[in-house]
């Protein structure tokens, strides 16, 4: 309960750092990189590499200027997630789950409830973790006087395993409706099970989170049970989704850039080529180019997307159910073709780069694996879906944690 009370009101902080976030990042992913494949090999929780990106200051860069945060854009968070994801994809998603869930309180909070978490936020140096999986509803809520008592589980709970604060929903069964919440990690009854296990993004600390009679207070729930939802806070899937891009986006120039570098640089051409290097050979010229063309169009479609959620951010309550539909098919776009690319690009590597490239000490396999773990979050042919539907009769995305 302790930490419960650094969040009374407290006044918002008026100066933001000054420095470069891209710069920033850059070098952040430079330290990452350096220990990226050993780290991948052994899994776990990388404590270390945490603290590296909370001392990089990244955590505040959505948070807006009057609450002491860097105030950027989205456009300018998910610059960062790709720049992260081309060095290590798993920190990345801890990187871009944070800020959803700062988007979360910005959402759906109040006024006091964004003043008092966000600032609380940049002044402690928090790292927000996930357990809000829409589709596991076995964490029930049971309403009190003071609040709810909260009793179950929720799985992929990305960045919960070492996280400060968590995003949480609950089912409430009177309700018949989810509500959500926050609560600190170390609240009495709550218990993050380090289990996960997957083949890829091993290190996204997206275990199993117990509660056991949890006393959620009521100044702590940011939606309550059956509230309606508005164009504007539905934007919260937006966030995640485009999150997932670029993510996907950062793999895919990760995996065509070690593949570069090992063609340039180790690469031995095909005998029958008749060259002496291998960036000389017309068929792996050849493969370049069509991965190139898999890639250019990804980044674009993100970076539309990213300035359209922008705009609708800045619209506030203003932003209407269409143009959050607009959004929503920008964002689609953008996914599906992030997800090709990171797939088929970490996949075709290794037909340009030849047996040797597979030694485990280059860990290219990584790009593979973490892409195919990650691009099952959800099925990409309902994106597909929700596209042709678009394209035939103008129908936008109907608003799910998902679309």
């Amino acid at each position: 309960m302790s930490s419960l009370l650094h969040l009374q009101a407290e006044p918002a902080a008026t100066e933001a750092p000054a420095s470069d976030p891209l710069a920033v990042a850059e070098a952040l992913a430079e330290q990452l990189a350096a220990t990226a494949v050993e780290r991948d090999l052994a899994g776990g929780h990388a404590a270390h590499e945490r603290e590296l990106i909370r001392a990089s200051g990244l955590l505040t860069l959505s948070i807006p200027r009057e609450f002491g945060g860097q105030g950027g854009d989205w456009s300018t968070v998910y610059a960062v997630v790709r720049i992260l994801a081309r060095a290590d994809s798993a920190l990345a998603h801890l990187f871009g789950f944070h800020h959803l869930q700062l988007a979360g309180i910005s959402l759906y909070g109040t006024e006091l409830q964004q003043r008092n978490l966000l600032t609380a936020t940049v002044r402690q140096g928090l790292f927000w973790g996930n357990a809000l999986n829409p589709l596991d509803k076995r964490t029930r809520a049971s309403a009190s006087s003071a609040g709810y008592t909260l009793d179950g589980i929720k799985s992929f709970s990305s960045g919960s395993v070492g996280a400060d604060w968590l995003t949480v929903s609950a089912w409430d069964a009177d309700a018949n409706a989810a509500l959500i919440a926050v609560l600190p990690t170390s609240q009495p009854g709550v218990r993050v099970q380090a289990d996960w296990d997957a083949f890829g993004q091993r290190q996204t600390d997206s275990g199993n989170v117990h509660f056991d009679a949890v006393y959620l207070p009521g100044a702590l729930v940011l939606q309550t049970p059956g509230q309606a939802p508005t164009p504007r806070s539905t934007l919260r899937s937006q966030v995640a989704q485009l999150v997932m891009a670029n993510l996907y986006l950062g793999i895919a120039q990760g995996a065509f850039a070690a593949a570069r570098a090992y063609t340039r640089e180790q690469a031995h051409p095909w005998f029958a080529a008749g060259v002496d290097e291998a960036g000389d050979d017309p068929f792996i010229q050849h493969r370049y180019g069509q991965l190139w063309l898999t890639l250019r169009p990804a980044e674009a479609l993100a970076d539309i997307a990213g300035q359209r959620l922008d705009r609708a951010f800045a619209k506030g309550d203003a932003v209407t159910a269409r143009e959050r539909g607009q959004v929503a098919v920008a964002v689609a776009e953008a996914k599906v073709l992030a997800h090709r690319a990171a797939i088929e690009i970490s996949n075709q590597m290794f037909e340009l780069l030849g047996a040797r490239a597979t030694s485990a000490r280059f860990g290219f396999d990584r790009y593979w694996r973490n892409a195919r773990v990650h691009t099952l979050h959800d099925p990409v042919d309902y994106k597909l879906r929700d596209l042709g539907r678009y394209a035939i009769s103008g129908r936008v995305p109907d608003p799910t944690p998902y679309s």
